[in-house]
Formats: C-alpha cells, structure tokens, sequence
C-alpha cells in the first residue's frame, strides 16, 4: 500500500471509529459496538473501501495491549489476587463446556469431520477480553469484584485457548497427537507468566528512581510504551498472547504491585497519575483501531442467509456458545445469582480470539467455506449482543 493511500485509511478508520462511537454512545448502546460498525462499514461486508492489511493488524495489535495496559493499571492486584480461585473455575469450565458441547454437536448431531468439530470447538472456548473490558470501562465498572473475576478468568482462558489452538492445529495438520509440542508450549508459557510481573516490577522500580530527573521531555510515555512492546515481544516469542506482556506490565505499575514492598506503594500516586496523563491520549487513539479491525475481519457477505443448513447449525451453535459460558459462571459461590448472570455474561463476547480460530481452520482448508461462514455469523452474534445485555443489566454487583 502506498504511503498517502496508508494516511487516507487510517483517516477513515479513526474518523469513523469516532462518530460512530459517539453516535452509538448518544443513543445509550455501548461506543464499541460503534467501532465494530465501523469496520463493518467500511470493509468488504458492505463499502468495500477498506482492507485488512498487516500494517493495520499491527496498529490494532498495540490499540488492544494498550488497552489491557490501562487495564491493569487500573486493576487492585489484592482483589484479583483474593479473586484467583473463582477466575480459574470460571476460565476453565469456559474452555471444558464450550469445547465439549461444541465438538460433540457438530461431530454426534452434525456428523461433521473429527478435524472440523474439533475446531468448532475450539472457536467456541475463545473469549475476547478486549471487548468485555471495553464494555465495563464504558459502563464504569471495571473495578468491581465481578470485573476482578472475569479479567483473571479472561486471562486464564487466552492461556489455555493458545495452547488448546497448538494442539488442535498440531492434530489436524498430521492427524496425530503431538502431546510434546503442546506441553512444551504450555511449560513455555507458564514460565513466562511466573516471570513477568517480577522482571516488570524491577523495570517498573526503575522507572520511578529515574523519572524525576530526565531532561528530554516525553520519559514515561516512552519507557511505558517500549516495555509494553518488549513484553508483548518476550510473551509472543513463547507462544503466549501478546496481552499477556501488557497485563502483566500494566500490574506491575498498579498501586498495589508497583514495588515488591506493598507498604510504599501509597507513596506513589502522583507518579501513577503522571502515567495516566501521558497515556491516555495515546490510548484512546489506538485503542479503536483494534474494535475497527475486528469488524473489517468480518465479511457478511460469505453468508448463505437463505440455507437451511446455515440457520440449524449457525442457531444451534449460538446457543451452544452462550449457554456453555453463561453457566459456567454458576459453578463459583457468589452473593447473588445477578453476579453469577453477569459473570456468565461477561464471558460470552468471542470476537478477535474466535475469528482467529476460524481463520486458521479456513487458511489451512480445514474448514469447509460454508462451515467456516457459519462460525463467522456465530462469532458476530456472541460479540454483539453481550455488550447490549452488559449495558441494560450491569448496574452494580448484589451486595
């Protein structure tokens, strides 16, 4: 793509994101819902002016690190600390449920190819934690026990799906189990999210020795933004999402992990404050790249509306998605039903993560074009309507 025709794309995403958003926001509809219109817009499902291209796929990959950046500086690392065990009974009934319904339907009821379900089933496990933080950041909710619960369980999710997405991929390609390859990144990544937020402590520490005496303007946003990249860098080399660097990075400089002793954290609200103010512009910009990319990558335009097959399997799934996430929040011990609903709710959004999974499965000729379709639609319904059930029911937590 040429340099000037580069600009011009980048203007209509921006400009774009921007008024809609807004527009959506005026009418009481969650503004990412907005962007992902946006993208909708704008790509092939319906103007055709804008492409997926790798250079915007990175900028969307900085808007949604930087996203979970501010995520967790924003994030009390006692309350999800104390928050651990429910987010880890949430992650992993989110994967076994899904998975299992997902691949059990389309392989026993569908009688669709081992290979095929198989990826149904793993499309259906994604949760995109960019969209369902987007949604409580609007709704200003984000600090809430329920937001603690559903970002460790995010988190926890994304770890198990890439390596459920290894083993997956390593069976349909050689239909054999490569149980070393998949351990192997499981150990790979695991190492690395043990190791993360002790070396971004130590960086983090730096950061606040030096940062009153550097003389060149603009220290933080650039030591923020280069470990934030160097993170993602470390993360991804290990076969880990590159979110993972930036919610690690992100909790390290919270008010609660910002050094190793708790007690001295206090002390440091206005270098914390300092952070905000040079990031959030830088945020906001790049952050709905990200929502716009998500609606670009969906192409409306594949879908057979008018097949029966299409609206069996394609209302079958739907359900299937909503239903394994939405009760697997009841398994934990909350005040009130409402929690575990919203938990539940929380969860459901696949988005990005799900279309990754969808678009390996087609890459690869895994998944047949009208399969592939057909997941597309249940990636846009279980990305949609969540924010909509979020917004009318998320008032605040029982209490």
């Amino acid at each position: 793509m040429d340099v000037h025709n580069f600009f011009l794309t980048l203007f209509l995403i921006l400009i774009a994101a921007r008024i809609l958003g807004e527009l959506f926001a005026r009418a009481g509809v969650p503004s990412v819902l907005g962007e992902l219109f946006a993208g909708i817009l704008l790509g092939s499902s319906v103007l055709g002016i804008v492409e997926p291209n790798e250079v915007l796929k990175i900028l969307a990959e900085i808007g949604i690190i930087l996203l979970l950046f501010e995520v967790g500086l924003e994030t009390d690392f006692t309350r999800l600390k104390s928050a651990g065990a429910k987010s880890l009974v949430v992650a992993i009934l989110g994967v076994i449920l899904p998975f299992s319904f997902g691949l059990f339907t389309a392989y026993y009821l569908f009688e669709l190819a081992f290979d095929v379900s198989l990826f149904i089933g793993g499309t259906l496990t994604a949760t995109s934690i960019g969209i369902t933080l987007r949604v409580l950041k609007d709704i200003h909710m984000e600090n809430t026990n329920i937001a603690q619960i559903v970002i460790g369980a995010a988190v926890i999710d994304d770890v198990i799906g890439i390596i459920l997405l290894v083993f997956i991929y390593d069976f349909s390609v050689s239909h054999e189990t490569n149980f070393e390859h998949t351990l192997s990144v499981a150990g790979m990544v695991v190492t690395f999210l043990l190791l993360a937020p002790a070396f971004a402590k130590i960086i983090s520490y730096a950061i606040h020795k030096f940062h009153a005496g550097h003389l060149v303007p603009g220290y933080i946003p650039t030591i923020i933004i280069s470990l934030i990249l160097l993170f993602s860098y470390l993360s991804h080399l290990v076969g880990a999402p590159a979110i993972l660097g930036s919610f690690a990075a992100g909790i390290a400089l919270s008010r609660r992990f910002f050094l190793p002793f708790g007690a001295f954290l206090s002390s440091n609200e206005p270098l914390l404050k300092e952070v905000k103010s040079n990031m959030t512009p830088i945020i906001q910009i790049f952050t709905p790249i990200f929502f716009v990319m998500v609606g670009l990558s969906v192409d409306l335009s594949i879908i057979d509306f008018s097949s029966s097959s299409f609206w069996i399997m394609g209302l079958s799934f739907i359900f299937i998605a909503f239903f394994s996430k939405f009760i697997g929040a009841f398994f934990i011990i909350q005040k009130c039903a409402k929690n575990n609903a919203l938990i539940g709710i929380s969860m459901v959004p696949r988005g990005e993560v799900g279309l990754i999974f969808a678009e390996m499965g087609r890459v690869n000729a895994i998944l047949p074009n009208e399969i592939y379709a057909m997941l597309i639609f249940v990636i846009i319904i279980t990305t949609v309507v969540p924010p909509f059930l979020l917004k009318k029911y998320f008032k605040g937590e029982c209490v």
